[in-house]
């Protein structure tokens, strides 16, 4: 038998490292036993401080009809979901309208249902105010960043909430619900 030579070896190790990733598809046994599950969901509510008293506004940009605001602000959750979240929201006031929509980006720090501390990320939240009426509503979709470093364990939450009313500081008081999902990697089994 003739050995094999080092040039030979190299591209077949290549090719076995690859084969195994690009051959797999979604119904592979393998990836699928691997792919995060659904350990638990807990339905979820709780209070909001929303504290315009020590925001920072960054810029206040005129456009035609309004005005775009750029701040840097912290909400305080209380409840089911307990810590703060540093809230960078693109504010957009319709002065015609008397509407006000608020999206951007914000971080959480804090519990879920008494747990260990987490950090989730939410670029996709949305809250509508009537400036006439005061109704507030808005929508909260929190996850988990792609740099967690602890991609075993973690939580996503979909959250509404709903403005009951302002402090006598001018700070937003709300209340929210809705549920968190905690997900994992199964076990390895060989």
């Amino acid at each position: 038998m003739k050995p094999i030579r080092r040039a030979t070896l190299a591209p077949l190790a290549l090719l076995a490292l690859v084969l195994p990733t690009t051959a797999c598809g979604d119904d592979d046994p393998i990836a699928l036993s691997m792919a995060p599950v659904a350990l638990q969901t807990l339905s979820v509510s709780g209070t909001a401080t929303h504290y315009f008293s020590t925001a920072i506004r960054h810029s206040e940009t005129p456009v035609e009809g309004g005005v775009v605001q750029r701040s840097t602000d912290i909400i305080e959750l209380r409840g089911s979901i307990e810590g703060f979240v540093l809230y960078h929201p693109t504010t957009e006031i319709d002065f015609a309208t008397r509407t006000m929509v608020n999206t951007g980006a914000q971080v959480f720090s804090g519990s879920i249902g008494g747990g260990e501390p987490v950090l989730l990320y939410d670029d996709t939240f949305r809250f509508e105010v009537d400036l006439t009426s005061g109704a507030t509503t808005g929508e909260i979709h929190l996850r988990r960043s792609e740099s967690s470093p602890h991609p075993e364990l973690w939580w996503e939450c979909d959250l509404d909430a709903v403005g009951t009313g302002m402090t006598p500081a001018g700070d937003a008081l709300a209340e929210y619900s809705g549920t968190c999902t905690q997900f994992g990697s199964p076990p390895a089994t060989l």
